[in-house]
């Protein structure tokens, strides 16, 4: 239950109100709208223009309350990650969902996380501590595997990568029960990342060169058993998307 409302119009004044107990950040409100039975005051970001969409160089800038649905339909946003952002949520949730609001709720079935995480994504971000005016730049793999309390303020991705996206779901409804993400860059670099299981995406593979990602895969989901599907089953879908996403990107 929301029992205080704040509209800051500074990120100074919106850090401040974050460091106190009980205070969450409001984007799209996607998730406040589910309903809480704690008390909660909530600060909402949308005075603080954190919504714009940048190409600076060989890098795209996200900010955090961009929607999915404004990123969609970037002219800079990659075609896989057009994909996975569909596959994401539909679309009258894409309109109002932010995308740092998707990555702080997202687990190993958001597919636009795990694209994200094959893309080697950067965070900016602000912790909600004493520090809190020290912009910090975050590693996406590190920000799933430590949930830091932080603010994000914009997403960065790489534009000079390939990228491929490939899934398989029970129905096109659906969430992909596999899902597999590839990123290559003109060094040879190469990411693979799988989702579709667990409380994060997968990074499978991060090598100078391509060859063995069918075997990463496998290796990735050798105990990926819930009620959707076992681990053979994913072991065996992962290695077949991830050698077409290779396919589809040379």
């Amino acid at each position: 239950m929301i029992t205080t409302y704040h509209r800051p119009k500074t990120l100074d004044e919106a850090l401040k109100l974050l460091t106190q107990p009980n205070t969450v950040p409001l984007g799209g409100g996607t998730l406040l709208s589910h309903g809480t039975s704690d008390s909660v005051s909530v600060v909402d970001l949308q005075l603080l223009k954190l919504d714009s969409i940048t190409k600076k160089g060989n890098d795209l800038e996200i900010g955090a309350t961009c929607t999915l649905q404004s990123l969609f339909e970037s002219e800079h946003c990659p075609e896989a990650l057009k994909i996975a952002l569909k596959l994401e949520a539909p679309l009258n949730i894409r309109n109002s969902a932010t995308v740092a609001g998707t990555v702080v709720s997202s687990d190993g079935r958001s597919t636009f996380v795990t694209m994200l995480l094959a893309l080697d994504a950067k965070l900016d971000h602000r912790p909600l501590t004493a520090d809190r005016l020290s912009s910090t730049v975050l590693g996406l793999s590190e920000y799933l595997l430590t949930r830091p309390k932080t603010l994000i303020t914009s997403i960065s991705i790489p534009l000079n990568a390939k990228t491929a996206f490939e899934y398989v779901s029970k129905t096109p409804a659906d969430k992909p029960i596999v899902c597999a993400s590839l990123a290559q860059w003109n060094s040879g670099r190469t990411r693979l990342t799988l989702g579709g299981y667990g409380r994060n995406p997968l990074l499978a593979m991060d090598g100078t060169e391509s060859n063995g990602v069918e075997e990463a895969a496998r290796n990735a989901y050798h105990e990926a058993t819930d009620e959707w599907a076992s681990a053979e089953y994913r072991m065996e879908m992962a290695a077949v998307l991830s050698k077409r996403c290779l396919e589809n990107i040379k």
